[in-house]
């Protein structure tokens, strides 16, 4: 029996040994991948070069700076269009190497897409496609195919444009006689077969060089390394969002039931006679009443409420007013930052000063900071005794591994005597003007 295409094979590399090759779709793919590369590339030349001189002429205003920014961009459509066209000759998927913005809005997207080093190589495949790939695309298309195809349609074409008489093929050799019409068609057969396995071998190289500059596959470690990193993002934000779905449920179902059974106790304490069963009651009120300080303390410390209703400033003040050594706050905050950010920024303030009021000794702390050029900044110092360590048992480290998923910083530096002094960063931007709490 004939041996036919493996069905294992996804890529058209894989197709190319095996002796069913010309049977199957693959030079088909081949030919419809490079086909359709030549109008898109022509498209991609004519609109860097338009918008490229365009910005150029009108960079003294705006509209030229606008221009200029779109030409820099315009990697970013042009490899995910061209991610997607791989699928006509690799049917692995390519992954999407960008990360997902920390805020929505136009100003987080441009400021991420700007300083990832995928968006820069896709810029510089984009340059390479509209000057070199495509014309490298039409050039395979006319030597394996055009050409062989024309010699093949010979006695066709001798028969309608040349009238039965004479006809030239490839604009080079005169037929004038149906042998030698039919000898052309049949060479130019055996040279489309020849020209099925340059196609294949042709896409297969321009798949590949696609590959490695945008689209890397799967299994390399730059996109495992990616993957994860992006994954690793997606299980914070999910913690985030079911930290703040226990606080409300228990702020509004727990909590609300509490505050009603003690104020029931505290009503039927005061109905009750002087005696055993009143003082069983003030007993009953005073643990509700204490069980309700203790819940609303345990909700405060999954996410509090004053941090998703008023943002990092007023969740770190109210931190501040709890804690048992005095703070002064310094913050320079004048908008909302992601949702991910405030919550990571705001534990590692608390933790902070837990250790202030555990281990330090000190009369006073102080927490500062702000919001410059894309990144916040916070730093908790202390007057005491020094000699912290990060690494034992202090909650920083589990702290630590928190941040570095939101491409964070955390530093401490607690020489003995002291002070010490804990810094973090974040890369993000505002997603607002202005918070509710100013």
């Amino acid at each position: 029996m004939p041996t036919r295409v493996p069905r294992a094979a996804r890529t058209v590399w894989q197709a190319l040994p095996a002796p069913g090759y010309l049977r199957s779709p693959w030079p088909w793919r081949s030919a419809a991948y490079l086909l359709t590369g030549v109008p898109v590339g022509v498209v991609v030349l004519v609109a860097i070069v338009t918008t490229a001189v365009a910005g150029a002429v009108l960079a003294v205003v705006l509209v030229g700076f606008l221009l200029l920014l779109a030409a820099v961009l315009a990697g970013v459509p042009v490899a995910w269009a061209e991610r997607r066209r791989l699928l006509l000759i690799d049917r692995d998927p390519a992954p999407d190497p960008h990360r997902t913005p920390a805020a929505r809005g136009l100003w987080p997207w441009l400021t991420t897409r700007l300083r990832e080093r995928a968006t820069w190589r896709e810029l510089g495949y984009t340059l390479l496609f509209g000057v070199l790939l495509w014309p490298v695309d039409a050039l395979a298309l006319t030597v394996a195919l055009f050409f062989p195809l024309s010699m093949a349609l010979t006695p066709l074409l001798l028969a309608t444009a040349g009238d039965g008489r004479e006809i030239k093929v490839l604009k080079q050799w005169t037929v004038t006689t149906w042998p030698a019409a039919f000898a052309v068609a049949l060479l130019g057969l055996l040279l489309l077969a020849v020209g099925a396995y340059v196609l294949g071998i042709a896409a297969g190289a321009r798949a590949e060089l696609t590959r490695v500059l945008i689209a890397p596959r799967a299994g390399d470690p730059v996109a495992r390394v990616g993957e994860l990193t992006r994954s690793r993002v997606r299980l914070v934000d999910a913690f985030e969002a079911e930290r703040r779905r226990i606080e409300r449920d228990l702020h509004d179902g727990a909590q609300q039931r509490l505050v009603a059974l003690t104020m029931t106790l505290g009503l039927a304490r005061m109905d009750a006679p002087p005696g055993p069963l009143a003082d069983q009651l003030a007993t009953a009120h005073a643990e509700a009443g204490r069980a309700l300080a203790e819940l609303r303390e345990l909700i405060h410390g999954i996410h509090p409420k004053v941090l998703a209703d008023y943002g990092l400033h007023a969740a770190v003040t109210d931190a501040a007013d709890r804690s048992a050594v005095p703070v002064d706050v310094d913050l320079d905050l004048t908008g909302r930052l992601p949702r991910a950010v405030e919550a990571a920024a705001y534990f590692v303030v608390c933790e902070a000063l837990a250790n202030v009021a555990r281990h330090s000794g000190a009369d006073r702390a102080e927490v500062s900071g702000g919001h410059r050029d894309g990144r916040l900044f916070l730093q908790v110092r202390d007057d005491g005794r020094g000699g912290a360590d990060a690494g034992a048992g202090s909650g920083l480290t589990g702290l630590a591994d928190r941040v570095s998923v939101l491409d964070g910083t955390l530093s401490l530096s607690s020489p003995p005597g002291g002070p010490t002094l804990l810094r973090v960063e974040f890369p993000c931007e505002r997603t607002d003007q202005a918070p509710p709490f100013a």
